[in-house]
């Protein structure tokens, strides 16, 4: 996926809220929109480079989003609607191998009491619901999941396991906005609940999937999947 709009680098300086940041770009301080509500913070770091989408809402308060900061030499997409995004083109694409049977692909459809990110059909009627995560945490090259607690993140695992208990299929992806990764597994210690509903919504048959992106300044698309583990 390429980025269509103008793409600028900058300076980080400081985030007053989860929506909110500043940064230097051409030796003027500026507010940028930051589209993640997670916490970012081994990459937002003051002094780092960072990379803005311009974007020309009329309605907008600022003239930028903030989309990728620098960790290092690695560069993490944070924009929180990548993810699925990128699971449409690959679904779409076939590139998903255990779910290239499904001809149909709904989005945002609801099942008891969440919203799906997608409602998948095959040729014979059959069904599968799918929940897409990105993931902008990692530990020397180890990627996980949640960077703050998720009371919804839970919700949906624990319906996914009610999907498959009504006789259909379900799966939590993981979009890891990142490359070079060797691993992922739920962050244990940041959402202990959120760590038990994945290791039981895997007992309970809904698949687990980890795949991680190719990311440059200007584009960002799914490459590999990548090992999961939980304990």
């Amino acid at each position: 996926m390429n980025i269509n709009k103008n793409i600028v680098s900058a300076e980080f300086i400081s985030r007053p809220n989860r929506f909110q940041a500043y940064v230097k770009l051409n030796n003027e301080i500026i507010m940028v929109h930051v589209p993640n509500t997670g916490r970012c913070k081994e990459i937002l770091i003051p002094k780092t480079t960072v990379i803005l989408r311009e974007e020309n809402g009329i309605n907008r308060k600022t003239k930028y989003d903030l989309i990728a900061g620098y960790k290092g030499d690695k560069l993490i997409n944070i924009d929180s609607q990548i993810p699925n995004k990128l699971v449409y083109e690959a679904l779409l694409q076939r590139k998903i191998s255990k779910l290239k049977k499904f001809n149909t692909i709904e989005k945002e459809k609801m099942y008891g009491n969440s919203r799906f990110d997608f409602k998948l059909t095959d040729s014979n009627g059959n069904i599968y619901y799918l929940e897409v995560k990105g993931v902008t945490y990692e530990e020397n090259g180890n990627a996980k999941f949640p960077d703050a607690p998720t009371e919804r993140g839970t919700k949906h695992l624990t319906e996914l396991i009610d999907v498959k208990k009504d006789g259909m299929s379900a799966g939590a992806m993981f979009i890891l906005q990142m490359d070079n990764m060797k691993s992922f597994s739920p962050y244990d210690s940041m959402d202990p609940k959120f760590a038990e509903a994945l290791k039981k919504a895997k007992e309970n048959g809904v698949d687990i999937f980890a795949y991680e992106c190719n990311v440059g300044e200007e584009f960002i698309t799914i490459s590999n999947e990548i090992n999961v583990i939980i304990k």
